[in-house]
């Protein structure tokens, strides 16, 4: 276990090493290779820049209009009738669109409930076992320029879904009600 503790201490600094070292045999300008990367990067941010922003809002509007309180009213009933935690249907809805947003909610659930409580737990698992579809298909489509998604958003859900499935019964298993 003491290998692995020092090991993820130096693991970034080995890494940085390694990149100048292979960079140097290989006879690469190393600060122009980074100028030109950084500029790359730059550029992508100003074309993702409107997505965020658009995605920012989206967020804002869900959670200041009601609206996530309304759909997580009319998911309830169903929910419950599984055995699921009501509690965790915001953050299970926010997970799709924004992960700061949902990491928001997961904090407003460890200090309504507490982070050893089975909701913090499946909370915990959940975030883990999910990613921000919305998000990552905006931002990361419109990097690329890829235009035909064709069954991504459905198998994304689909896959967000089974996480939280997943979660569940992961935390069921191992910790109990």
């Amino acid at each position: 276990m003491l290998f692995f503790l020092y090991l993820s201490d130096f693991i970034i600094p080995i890494t940085i090493l390694f990149i100048v070292v292979f960079a140097c045999i290989k006879k690469v300008d190393i600060y122009d290779a980074f100028i030109e990367g950084a500029w790359d990067g730059l550029k992508t941010v100003v074309d993702i820049l409107p997505t965020l922003i658009g995605l920012m809002v989206a967020v804002a509007v869900l959670r200041s209009s009601g609206f996530l309180a309304f759909l997580t009213e009319v998911l309830k009933p169903f929910v419950q009738w599984t055995g699921f935690p009501a509690e965790i249907i915001p953050l299970s809805l926010m997970r799709l669109v924004s992960s700061s947003a949902a990491t928001g909610l997961l904090v407003d659930l460890f200090t309504t409930y507490g982070t050893d409580s089975f909701i913090g737990r499946i909370s915990s698992v959940m975030m883990s076992c999910t990613e921000t579809v919305f998000y990552t298909m905006s931002v990361y489509f419109t990097a690329v320029k890829v235009t035909k998604t064709r069954f991504t958003l459905a198998g994304a859900i689909a896959a967000n879904i089974a996480g939280i499935v997943a979660a569940y019964y992961i935390t069921l298993l191992l910790f109990g009600k």
